[in-house]
């Protein structure tokens, strides 16, 4: 009885993980491909600003997307470490604490968001600012949030590393997934680097953020739909 209450715990920690990731997909394909990215011109300072300007209603939901999926990482950091932490507790820690420290980075680059809005609200302190210095202070800060993006990005590809390793090693979760996470965190690694070091051949690299995709929704799925047997780290050392 002890036995089958546990497993019941975990397949509902399972649940909380993946729907909490599947929130996280669709919120940030929102907020960065459908809001955003129609609205930013590379280069273009004065469309971009009449774009958000024109759209202002749907940059703010853009941003309280953003808010809501950070609020679903930490939820779906402290499910993984629960279901994960058999298999190595120390570990388990560290990839909470690198998803934690992604999450904390993502959410001061947010600000970066609230500072356009404030440039383009027209209040009387922004008089002394030339229109064209402001559009190109508005294009500064949507850069600052880009490269504060890669920023975290480079955090949560070390939690995807750790957490591919322990996948892999679980024996209760398919390793599939656990090599899928660790190319995945190789591809948030070589983004952010590039980011850094190689700024202009970002967009060389930006398809192959499919294989990241491809990863995280696998095991969004797989936690989903699939029935996991839990078992204890007795039956397991058999």
């Amino acid at each position: 009885m002890t036995m089958y209450i546990a497993d019941l715990s975990q397949r509902k920690v399972a649940a909380v993980a993946g729907f909490g990731y599947l929130a996280i997909i669709i919120l940030g394909i929102f907020a960065e491909f459908f809001v955003r990215s129609r609205m930013i011109v590379p280069g273009d300072a004065l469309t971009t600003a009449n774009n958000i300007l024109a759209s202002e209603w749907l940059f703010r939901i853009g941003i309280a997307s953003d808010l809501i999926m950070l609020s679903f990482d930490v939820l779906v950091a402290w499910a993984l470490y629960v279901l994960l932490k058999q298999v190595n507790q120390s570990l388990a820690m560290l990839a909470l604490l690198f998803r934690l420290m992604h999450a904390a980075i993502y959410a001061a680059t947010l600000l970066l968001l609230f500072f356009v809005l404030l440039m383009l609200s027209g209040a009387n302190y922004l008089a002394a600012i030339e229109t064209d210095q402001m559009h190109a202070l508005v294009l500064l800060f949507l850069h600052g949030h880009s490269y504060g993006y890669d920023l975290g990005l480079l955090f949560f590809g070390l939690h995807c590393f750790v957490l591919g390793y322990l996948i892999f090693n679980s024996g209760y979760i398919p390793k599939i997934l656990g090599v899928l996470l660790i190319s995945a965190s190789l591809v948030y690694l070589a983004g952010s680097f590039t980011r850094f070091l190689f700024p202009d051949y970002i967009e060389i690299i930006s398809p192959i953020y499919v294989v990241s995709l491809i990863a995280e929704l696998s095991l969004c799925l797989w936690l989903l739909f699939k029935a996991i047997k839990f078992e204890s780290l007795d039956d397991a050392a058999h």
